[in-house]
Order: structure tokens, then C-alpha cells, then sequence
């Protein structure tokens, strides 16, 4: 895995590497497909449950796409101190490199809520095409 980026906001730890897929790919058809694998731990004192997610993705010719919606990959998974949980989803680009940021909303027991941060990160192909 590739391209590691890590945040950490109020205890929530973000770290996320990202990959190329060739097979799912197509760079005649500018179809090239990455998947990334975030680890979200919580290495803070207080208990918080991942509500949504924004991303924001660039592609290579500055084109931004944004994107909202509940939890991750169909789930809203609660962290108390010391939990974490991984996951692997994917993004499709017409470029061969982009990147992409983003925020987790998060809730507290007690009611408050904050972002935690999605460091920057690339996608991009391991060699040059041409």
C-alpha cells in the first residue's frame, strides 16, 4: 500500500493508504480505479460514534467532486478509547492521479459532535503509462 496520510482530531486517529487497481481499470477508456483502506482509531479518553462522512476528491485536472452521506461502507461504528475499525472502499477517476480529503462527523455520548480529519492523500499509478 501506498500514499499513508494520518490526522488525529480530539483522540480520533485517521490513517489511510491507498492503492491503485489495475484490473478494475481501463486508462484507454480514462477509467482508472483506486481503492483506500482507512483505519479510524480512537486513542482518545472519550467514547464517539462515526455519524457521516465528507469527502472532498480532485482528479488531475482540478476537477472537485464532493461527497456526503451516513457512516461508512453501511455502518456507523462506535469507538469507546482503545477501539478502532478499518475498512476498504474505492474511487474511480478519469485521470491517472487525483487525491482526495475529507471529515468524519462525530458524535459524542454527551452530545457534542466535532470532524475529525481526512489527511490529504494521493491517488496515482505506481509507474507512468506512456
Amino acid at each position: 500500500m501506498a500514499a499513508v496520510s494520518t490526522a488525529t482530531t480530539e483522540g480520533i486517529r485517521v490513517n489511510v493508504s491507498s492503492v491503485y487497481v489495475p484490473e478494475q481499470s481501463s486508462p484507454r477508456l480514462h477509467r482508472y480505479v483506486f481503492a483506500y483502506t482507512i483505519r479510524i482509531a480512537n486513542d482518545g479518553d472519550k467514547a464517539a460514534q462515526l455519524k457521516s462522512r465528507h469527502w472532498v476528491i480532485t482528479d488531475g485536472d482540478g476537477r472537485i467532486e464532493e461527497v456526503r452521506g451516513p457512516g461508512v461502507v453501511g455502518q456507523q461504528p462506535f469507538l469507546n478509547p482503545g477501539d478502532q475499525f478499518e475498512y476498504t472502499s474505492g474511487c474511480v477517476l478519469t485521470t491517472p492521479r487525483g487525491e482526495m480529503r475529507g471529515t468524519y462527523q462525530m458524535h459524542r455520548p454527551d452530545g457534542s459532535s466535532f470532524d475529525a480529519t481526512i489527511a490529504t492523500f494521493s491517488l496515482s499509478l505506481p509507474f507512468s503509462l506512456n
